[in-house]
């Protein structure tokens, strides 16, 4: 009884959000295939189809997979701390690796064509991403799971780690919705101010991937959605606040 008594309230209008972020992003992973299925030939990696691996695992890796590990702070408000912890970083985990495999499934088969690497500005916005949330993950890990981090050192470092996790999010939408217009560019050419049926579908897609992006940054700045803090957690800012007479550190 007591510790349903201690566990933080719901805010009423928080799992209404979290639902409408998920049904956006399954949309926008179910619209990429439909998308790929429809104009594109479909999936396959040993054929000439091996290049439209890419925008789909991108998608559900640095799209959908990140934003729902971003809001794992918001989903699971009274479990202990280190299961969520786990479960954050299990997320970005997996959104790493299907990222990966579009990563070499774009390199392979511009290899196997002939074409050149990293010379558009969706080419070099998608390594920065690549490169920034793999670090971000590393030093997330060694603050926050690893045990060898102080108090303090994750104390100060935990707002970095939240801005810079949302910053990269947005660059990876933002790099997607580059990446979705180039292929158009390169399919349609000038087509493509026709109204196209794939053009059309493609737009929405972009918009919706928008939404996503627009609803995840939401759920995360609203501060009265925030996880509380547990009653571990209390207890380590009360004994980290008399040590060092600093202000207690807000949780995620």
């Amino acid at each position: 009884m007591e510790s349903q008594a201690s566990m933080a309230p719901t805010p009423r209008a928080l799992p209404y959000y979290v639902a409408f972020s998920q049904l956006l992003g399954l949309t926008v992973v179910a619209m990429t295939g439909a998308w790929l299925g429809l104009y594109r030939g479909g999936i396959a990696w040993e054929s000439a189809l091996q290049f439209n691996v890419h925008p789909l695992c991108m998608v559900i890796g640095l799209v959908f997979l990140q934003g729902d590990a971003l809001l794992v702070y918001r989903v699971f408000r009274n479990e202990a701390k280190r299961a969520t912890k786990i479960l954050h970083g299990l997320l970005h985990v997996f959104a790493f690796i299907i990222a990966l495999v579009g990563l070499v499934a774009v390199f392979d088969y511009h290899r196997k064509k002939g074409y050149p690497d990293l010379y558009s500005l969706h080419s070099w916005c998608g390594i920065l991403v690549f490169v920034l949330y793999f670090a971000q993950w590393l030093v997330g890990f060694s603050f926050f799971l690893f045990p060898g981090a102080s108090f303090s050192l994750r104390t100060r470092y935990r707002p970095l780690h939240i801005f810079f996790g949302a910053a990269i999010f947005l660059l990876s939408v933002g790099t997607a919705l580059l990446g979705l217009k180039e292929a158009l560019l390169f399919k349609l050419g000038t087509q493509y101010s026709t109204f196209e049926p794939e053009g059309v579908l493609a737009n929405i897609l972009g918009l919706l991937l928008a939404s996503f992006a627009v609803a995840v940054v939401y759920i995360l700045t609203r501060s009265d959605w925030k996880r509380p803090p547990q009653a571990e957690e209390q207890a380590l800012s009360m004994d980290f606040k008399t040590l060092t007479e600093g202000d207690s550190p807000s949780s995620q």
